[in-house]
Formats: structure tokens, C-alpha cells, sequence
């Protein structure tokens, strides 16, 4: 089983290969828009392309370092599935230089088996990884 993850983009990730990769992810208002339809959202903007078709794979919930709660889901989908462009932010930087600078949300995309895929994300986020390989075995 191989996963589809996003490096993030950004000044603070950019130079990072392990532990700098994650699902695709974001936030929601509940009763504004339900968790599976924000997830699709979200992969729309970060990858740049409709997210596959099929039934999603809920694979819970984790709390992050940063306190921020994130709901993972999975859906089948084959392997030319590549990135396309991101959605971008802007952050000042360097840091108190009064510079401000637009970056991708996400500089790139690909496929890793689970294993490799539990190196590359960042800790908070292995949990889901993990009931994923439970799920589909």
C-alpha cells in the first residue's frame, strides 16, 4: 500500500525532508461545511487538482503539538495521481524584518509506501498512518 502526502511549503519547511511531510489538511467551520467536504477542499487547493472519487476512509482524529486537532481521511486512488500547485500564504520574513513574502501552502507531492510515509510526516500525524495500514491491511 503506497500513500499520497504533501511537503509543506513555507520558509519554516522548505530546506526539510523528514518529519516536513502530511496529509493534505486544513481547517473548518463545523455547521459550515461537514469534515469530509473540507477535506476535499483542502486536497483541491493544496494539491491542485479534484481529490479521486470514491467512498473516504475516516480514519479518526489527532491532537498535534500545536494543539490543533486534525481528521484524516483516505480514499483509493491511482498512482498518476501527481501534484498540480498549491494555494499560497504570506509570512513575514526573515522573522521582525518587516518583509512580507508569499510561499505554496505546499511545494510538492508523491507516493511513499506506509512505512516510509511514517518517516517523512510529522509525528502528531503517525497515528493516522497507522490506522490506515489496520484498516486496509
Amino acid at each position: 500500500m503506497r500513500v499520497f502526502i504533501v511537503h509543506m511549503g513555507g520558509p519554516f519547511w522548505g530546506h526539510r525532508d523528514d518529519g516536513g511531510w502530511s496529509l493534505a489538511k486544513g481547517m473548518y467551520t463545523p455547521g459550515e461545511e461537514t469534515p469530509e467536504d473540507a477535506a476535499r477542499r483542502e486536497f483541491s487547493e493544496e494539491v491542485g487538482c479534484e481529490p479521486p472519487e470514491g467512498e473516504l476512509i475516516d480514519l479518526g482524529e489527532v491532537r498535534l503539538s500545536s494543539g490543533k486537532r486534525v481528521r484524516g481521511f483516505a480514499v483509493e486512488a491511482s498512482e498518476d495521481l501527481c501534484f498540480v500547485e498549491s494555494n499560497t500564504f504570506e509570512v513575514e520574513w526573515p522573522r521582525r524584518s518587516g518583509r512580507f513574502r508569499t510561499y505554496p501552502e505546499v511545494d510538492r507531492a508523491d507516493w511513499f509506501d506506509v512505512e516510509v510515509a511514517r518517516t517523512k510526516v510529522t509525528l502528531g500525524q503517525i497515528p493516522l498512518l497507522d490506522a490506515l495500514a489496520r484498516m486496509v491491511g
